[in-house]
């Protein structure tokens, strides 16, 4: 038999993608699954330690040996941790081709490429979607905690604008890469082991939710909660594209938000969202991922291998 990368069969669900007869035995999803946490674990002490090496040289480095930041400028240290995890792209790409033995396209969607124009269409719907969600928890929690009284204020008009810059480089590609991570890959991975998406979807939705930290209560329920539904609706339009959108237009606005008030060095996650989130999720979640598989039936787009 070849053992070169094969797409699995037509038909696939998303999940199935990994089940093409090339990656081994029953208990060879295992072997891919060691070598890409392996790899992730890699490419982040990686990228910290050279980070560190770059902040010594020119000295950025805090100068408390126990700081828990490697950079004393907030924008290099945010550069840094969106790099961080922008690596696993690339990551769980070669890992899908080279030890799960299939197209590392298949990753992205069951036609073996990110869609674009799909994900444009995703695009339309969601980003204002995602303004209006982040514009009533702002409104229902102002009172708490006013937006302008977070961070050291307005940063002035060039340091902004390399914030910005920095944010709109480099956060799609951090958020894509978690979906890459934990609604694809991780995904498939477990797919290749079980007949139903379902256990996969729920396992890599915890892992997500842990994944941002302990924070409060209400964090975590919004983190798990979203993920099923994203989880959900990745295997319901047969890629990724209409996650990414999503997960890339509430970190740029969020982070957009933080540097404009000053407040990159926050090191708060969506692990610590207050309640008033929690409640707007739980509607606007299900409210996006039906209308986004609606117009998928609407547009034939595919949800199985051609």
């Amino acid at each position: 038999m070849p053992s070169g990368p094969a797409p699995a069969p037509s038909g696939s669900r998303y999940d199935e993608q990994g089940r093409n007869g090339r990656g081994g035995g029953r208990l060879a999803w295992v072997g891919e699954l060691v070598v890409v946490l392996g790899m992730l674990i890699g490419g982040l002490l990686t990228v910290f330690g050279v980070a560190s090496i770059v902040a010594a040289v020119f000295d950025l480095a805090p100068a408390s040996a126990d700081s828990e930041v490697v950079f004393t400028d907030p924008v290099a240290e945010l550069a840094m941790s969106l790099v961080s995890l922008a690596i696993g792209i690339p990551v769980v790409l070669f890992g899908a081709r080279q030890v799960g033995k299939r197209p590392a396209g298949t990753v992205s969607s069951v036609v073996g490429r990110l869609r674009w124009g799909w994900l444009g269409r995703c695009a339309v719907v969601g980003v204002p979607l995602m303004v209006l969600q982040l514009g009533l928890m702002i409104a229902w929690t102002w009172d708490d905690e006013p937006v302008g009284d977070v961070g050291g204020g307005f940063p002035g008009w060039s340091a902004f604008a390399v914030s910005l810059a920095v944010v709109l480089a480099l956060v799609p590609f951090q958020a894509a890469a978690e979906e890459y991570v934990f609604r694809g890959w991780l995904v498939q991975v477990i797919g290749r082991a079980v007949r139903s998406p379902w256990p996969a979807v729920v396992l890599a939705s915890l892992l997500f939710a842990l994944a941002h930290g302990f924070g409060e209560l209400s964090g975590f329920v919004l983190l798990f909660y979203s993920a099923l539904w994203w989880g959900w609706l990745v295997i319901r339009t047969g890629g990724l594209e209409a996650v990414i959108v999503m997960h890339v237009a509430n970190n740029v606005i969020a982070f957009g938000l933080a540097a404009g008030f000053g407040a990159l060095d926050d090191t708060s996650t969506a692990a610590d969202a207050p309640w008033q989130a929690m409640v707007v999720e739980l509607v606007f979640a299900p409210l996006y991922c039906l209308v986004i598989a609606r117009i998928a039936d609407r547009r034939g787009i595919a949800r199985v291998s051609p």
